[in-house]
Formats: structure tokens, sequence, C-alpha cells
């Protein structure tokens, strides 16, 4: 009779997640979607939870965060989103992420839920996490739109989408940071992306994509300044390439950031973020302006993150003077 060491087991989960994602990506085949939802957030690079199951619970305390983003703002039917996450260590070496999101793009409207777990690899150098999410997602139409002049609400094809269509993703994604200089991420966001409850049953072929970070990390003390130079590259389902050029810059004990983002490619636009950490509270505000012609019919792009560090440790320890002097 054959007996296993338990304690070995833990060692060849992370092995069994890589595994399972490069399975799925060489025989992944799913309905097509309208678009990927990463696409929609510009902060990737400063919350890479926002954007990569490796990153879920990666730091030693429970993170709560509410993100909005407001797309060529002040035109019609602009496109909207607000999503809230909780991410943290469940266990040894585990961690436990939750989203919802909501995002309306004129008449169409996506509601998605996610539910990720990742696996930690610390040694004295490298901290990576491996992680793996699964999502439920669903495109529908608002019922509004009948009530428009200049749509048939006769349309079988519209009413037919006015309950929505609902898919199963599986994502997939790794976050480290190397000699605590080398930041470096890589996501394959939708490596599954099915539709629930199809007719036919029939699968059209699925677009491979990913999600490419690279970041260096420059330490000042004599100054109190800490830069992050970063690129990241997005080869997404349905959004042509293109690669964001980031400058972080983060001052007095990275209570204060403020950055500057460049997009080059099919999307071209100028960013720029401000920042601030209160304690357990983080703030980031972003604007940015595209070089499109499109950029004279609104106001820019807006996104806000507000973060909560649910039991960080280097938190400053308020004394009570009536206690203790």
């Amino acid at each position: 009779m054959i007996k296993m060491n338990i304690k070995f087991i833990p060692r060849l989960l992370p092995l069994a997640m890589i595994v399972v994602m490069l399975s799925i990506a060489t025989q992944s085949n799913g309905q097509a979607r309208y678009f990927d939802e990463r696409y929609i957030t510009t902060q990737g690079h400063l919350n890479p939870v926002l954007v990569n199951p490796g990153a879920i619970g990666q730091a030693d305390y429970h993170r709560l965060l509410f993100n909005y983003r407001n797309k060529w703002a002040s035109f019609p039917g602009a496109p909207k989103s607000f999503s809230a996450r909780y991410d943290g260590p469940i266990g040894n070496r585990l961690g436990l992420g939750v989203m919802v999101l909501s995002d309306n793009n004129g008449a169409l409207q996506t509601l998605k839920g996610q539910l990720g777990l990742s696996y930690s690899l610390h040694t004295d150098i490298n901290k990576m996490g491996i992680g793996i999410s699964t999502e439920f997602i669903n495109h529908g139409v608002d019922a509004g739109i009948l009530n428009e002049e200049t749509v048939d609400g006769t349309d079988v094809l519209l009413l037919s989408r006015l309950d929505g269509e609902n898919f199963f993703d599986v994502s997939a994604g790794i976050q480290g940071v190397y000699a605590d200089k080398f930041i470096y991420g890589l996501t394959f966001p939708g490596l599954v992306s099915s539709m629930l409850d199809a007719g036919n049953g029939d699968a059209a072929e699925s677009t491979f994509g990913y999600m490419l970070q690279l970041g260096y990390r420059f330490d000042s003390r004599e100054y109190d300044i800490v830069a992050e130079p970063s690129i990241v590259v997005k080869n997404l389902r349905y959004v042509p390439i293109h690669v964001d050029i980031n400058v972080l810059a983060k001052f007095l004990d990275e209570k204060l950031t403020g950055g500057v983002t460049y997009t080059v490619g099919a999307d071209e636009r100028l960013g720029f973020l401000i920042g601030a950490r209160v304690n357990a509270f983080n703030f980031f505000y972003s604007y940015n302006i595209s070089r499109h012609e499109f950029q004279s019919y609104n106001n820019g792009s807006h996104e806000l993150s507000v973060r909560f560090d649910v039991g960080r440790k280097d938190m400053p320890v308020v004394k009570n003077p009536m206690i203790e002097k």
C-alpha cells in the first residue's frame, strides 16, 4: 500500500495550477463575447488585483477595493463601470478573491461575478502569486431602448437579448516581485469563454489574449521617494493591441502618489494620477484624454479607486494620551 506524505501536497498545488492554465489555453473554445472588461480600468499597474488573479491575497492583510470609471464623460451613453472587490489570505499560502462588476455602455449592460484563488510562492528573493478565477458574466440590452424612435421594437434578435446572454469564464495569471525591485505580471483573461444554455451547442473560436506587466522599483530613502516606471502590454479580445507606459512616484513614506501614463498603439491617450494613503484608507484618482478626434466630443475619462487595508501591519499605532505618555 502506497503512503503519501501530506506535507508534500501543498508543493504540488502551484505545479497543478500551471498545468491547468496551460491546458485551458491550448484547448479553449467558446462563444464570442462583446468585449473584455479588463480594458475598462487604467489603474491595473497600481492595483494589479483589478486585472490579474495572481495578485489575489498577495498582501499579508485583507483588502476591500471599490473602483468607478466614467469613460468619455459628458457624451450620451458613455461607458460607466463600477466594481467592488475583496481579497486576502485565507490559509497557508492561499488567497481568496471575490468581485462583482457592473458596466453600462449605451444600451449594452454587463453584470459580472468572479471568484478567485491564488497560491503564493515566497522565497528570500522572489515573491510570486499564481492565481485562477472563475467568472459568471451576463451581457444584456437595456429594455428602455425599445422606446427609441429609431429602434424596431419588434426585432426578434433584439427582443431575445433583453434577458441577456450568460457566459462562464476561466482566467489565470501570475504576479510577483523579484528582489523587491523587479515587478512582473502576466494575465490570461477569458481562457475559457463559453455561452451557457446555448441553443445549438455550437462554439465559436475564442481569441487568445494576454496582459504583460514589467516594472522596476527605485527606492531613494535619502529623499523619501519611490519611483516605479513600468509598461503594460494589452492584447485583449475585441480590443486592438496597445501599450501603457507608466511612471509612478510615491512620497512621504508612500503616503502620497503621483503618476503619468502614456498609451501608444490603437488607443493613444495621456493620463494623470494622484493618490493618498491615510492609515487604512487609500484613494486614487486618474484622468485620461485621448489624441483621437473623438476627444473633442467628450470631457475625457475619469477613474476613482478607494481601498481599505484591513489588518495592515505597518500601520502606525495611535496611543491614547490619557493612558500612555
